[in-house]
C-alpha cells in the first residue's frame, strides 16, 4: 500500500543487493562491500501518489531518484506558459540529474501512476565515491546516457515526420519495458495522448489519427491505453525511412508527407 502522501517510507532498510533492478542503477563490477557501500548512499524511500511532484522546478538539489516502481513525466513551462513534456520516466531509471548545473532543479517531475523511488544523497554520494571510484564512474556513464537520451529527442523533432515520430515513440518504450521483463509487444501507456504530443512536438489529434492509421494497417492494436505491437518491421521501416506512407484522405492538408494507409516498400539502392 502506498503512503496518503507525498512521503518518506519510514523503517525501511534499503537492501541494493536484492533488488531486481540493480543492474539499471549500480555499476555492474562492484563486489559485495562496494554494494553496502553503495547502500549508505540510500537514505529513504519516497512514495509519490499519482499526480503529485516528486519535486519542482526551482527546488534545491540534493539528491538523484532512482525509480523503484511507478513512471513519471518530466516538463517545463514554456514562454507563454504552456506545459512542455521533456522525457518519461520508469523503473530502474535515475532521474535529478538537471539540479547539476545551477543547485537547483530545472523541471517539474509528476507521476504518472503510484511510484516509489530510492532517495540517492548527492552529498553521500560525494563521501562514497571517494571510497568507491567505480560508482563516480557509473555516475558519470549515466549522465553520458542522458545526453545521448536528449539528443534522439532533438532528432525526433527535427528531422522526423508525424509518423515516423509515433512509431520511433513505441518501439524505444518496447524497448525499455522488454529490458526490465516486460513484454515488448503489450504494454499500458501511463501517458495521455496530449502528453506524448507535447513530448513528440504533435498536436493531440494528429497523435490520434497515427494511431487510428497504424491500428487500420495492422501495425498495432491500440484499445484505450492499452497497445499491442503486431509488426515491428513496419514500424523499423517507417522509422528508418525504409517505406513511404499514402496520405489517407488528399483533402486536408497534413502536419508531416504523407499518412499510413498501404505501406510500401522501398528496395534500398
Amino acid at each position: 500500500m502506498f503512503n496518503p502522501t507525498n512521503t518518506p517510507s519510514a523503517g525501511m532498510r534499503i537492501i541494493c543487493s536484492t533488488c531486481s533492478l540493480r543492474e539499471f542503477c549500480l555499476a555492474d563490477d562492484l563486489d559485495f562491500k562496494e554494494i553496502e557501500r553503495m547502500e549508505e548512499m540510500v537514505t529513504t524511500r519516497r512514495r509519490i501518489r499519482r499526480g503529485e511532484a516528486l519535486y519542482r522546478a526551482g527546488d534545491p538539489f540534493e539528491a538523484f531518484y532512482a525509480i523503484r516502481l511507478g513512471f513519471l513525466k518530466s516538463s517545463v513551462l514554456s514562454s507563454d506558459g504552456r506545459e512542455q513534456v521533456t522525457m518519461f520516466y520508469m523503473s530502474g531509471d535515475i532521474i535529478g540529474f538537471d539540479g547539476l548545473a545551477n543547485n537547483v532543479y530545472a523541471s517539474d517531475v509528476v507521476a504518472l501512476e503510484d511510484t516509489e523511488v530510492c532517495v540517492l544523497s548527492y552529498k553521500r554520494l560525494h563521501e562514497v565515491s571517494s571510497a568507491v571510484p567505480k560508482l563516480a564512474e557509473h555516475f558519470e556513464r549515466l549522465l553520458s546516457r542522458e545526453i545521448i537520451r536528449q539528443n534522439g529527442v532533438l532528432l525526433l523533432l527535427g528531422s522526423m515526420h508525424a509518423e515516423q515520430r509515433i512509431a520511433a515513440f513505441l518501439l524505444n518504450l518496447s524497448q525499455r519495458f522488454e529490458q526490465r521483463g516486460y513484454s515488448r509487444s503489450e504494454f499500458v501507456l501511463r501517458m495521455t495522448r496530449a502528453e506524448i504530443g507535447s513530448y513528440l512536438g504533435l498536436k493531440l489529434e494528429t497523435v490520434s489519427r497515427v494511431l487510428s492509421r497504424f491500428t487500420t494497417d495492422n501495425v498495432i492494436i491500440v484499445n484505450q491505453k492499452h497497445v499491442q505491437i503486431l509488426d515491428f518491421e513496419a514500424l523499423r521501416s517507417i522509422v528508418s525511412g525504409q517505406a513511404f506512407l499514402r496520405p489517407e484522405k488528399p483533402t486536408q492538408p497534413a502536419e508531416s508527407p504523407g499518412g499510413i494507409r498501404g505501406l510500401v516498400s522501398i528496395r534500398a539502392k
